[in-house]
């Protein structure tokens, strides 16, 4: 009966829609119950996919068109051709209705990158294996991403703080790599990500911790790398794990 409570805040929690205390119930939730941890990352990945398959365009050849219209253009092919070039244009329309959900003009590209980002913190809370290289030890990480990434990072000491390293893996924003690290606090995981930074792109994420959807973030810029630290935990204590990263850097 529970799962089935759960189950109806799937898609607000997935979008970020949930408030601030329900979303940390439900990311605790993940953590005991396999079932609804494997529906969550389920609906992440096709949420993933939709999306990135409607960030490509595949423009019909001129061939192509030409033989469309001259089929559609015979009255015998009309007939013929009529009912399965409706049931395509449906199947399109749903198809461009879901992705535009995603990737429509009301959604800036600061949203769009707040989406992505709240997509893999989600997947790898309900993952059952959220990091590929397990261990509280900055210098056991930090040197398993040699090779794997295009660049290399500092990650603080941690000793006397509240927060513990959880481990880490390799993500992708886009078709860029970085390095994403999840640490503890209080029963709770913090995303960070870090990858390079592009060169001519401003975004509008600001540097002091925000609560966007039900997650809170801070990002900033430091020796050419992109930092964004994500989760569904209070402003202090993304300001920080923000803070110790930052004079890691």
């Amino acid at each position: 009966m529970a799962c089935e409570l759960w189950r109806e805040k799937l898609e607000a929690y997935i979008d970020g829609e949930l408030p601030v205390p329900e979303a940390s119930a439900f990311s605790a939730h993940l953590r005991e119950c396999s079932n609804c941890a494997a529906e969550t990352l389920e609906r992440v990945q096709m949420k993933r996919l939709i999306a990135a398959a409607a960030s490509n365009s595949y423009p019909a050849r001129p061939e192509f068109r030409r033989k469309m219209l001259r089929l559609v253009s015979k009255p015998e092919r009309r007939r013929q051709w009529w009912p399965r070039l409706a049931a395509l244009s449906a199947a399109l329309i749903l198809l461009i209705s879901v992705a535009g959900f995603y990737l429509s003009g009301e959604k800036t590209r600061q949203e769009f990158l707040v989406s992505e980002l709240t997509d893999l913190h989600v997947a790898a809370l309900a993952s059952s294996t959220p990091v590929d290289v397990i261990s509280t030890d900055r210098h056991t990480v930090k040197p398993w991403f040699e090779g794997k990434i295009p660049f290399s990072f500092n990650l603080p000491e941690l000793s006397g703080t509240d927060f513990s390293l959880v481990g880490g893996r390799v993500a992708y924003l886009g078709q860029t790599p970085g390095a994403h690290l999840i640490y503890g606090v209080r029963k709770h995981e913090i995303s960070v990500f870090i990858f390079p930074a592009r060169s001519g792109e401003t975004l509008n994420l600001p540097s002091p911790p925000v609560t966007e959807l039900s997650f809170t973030i801070a990002s900033w810029t430091k020796g050419g790398l992109r930092y964004f630290v994500i989760g569904d935990v209070s402003a202090s204590e993304v300001d920080g794990l923000s803070k110790l990263l930052r004079d890691a850097s």
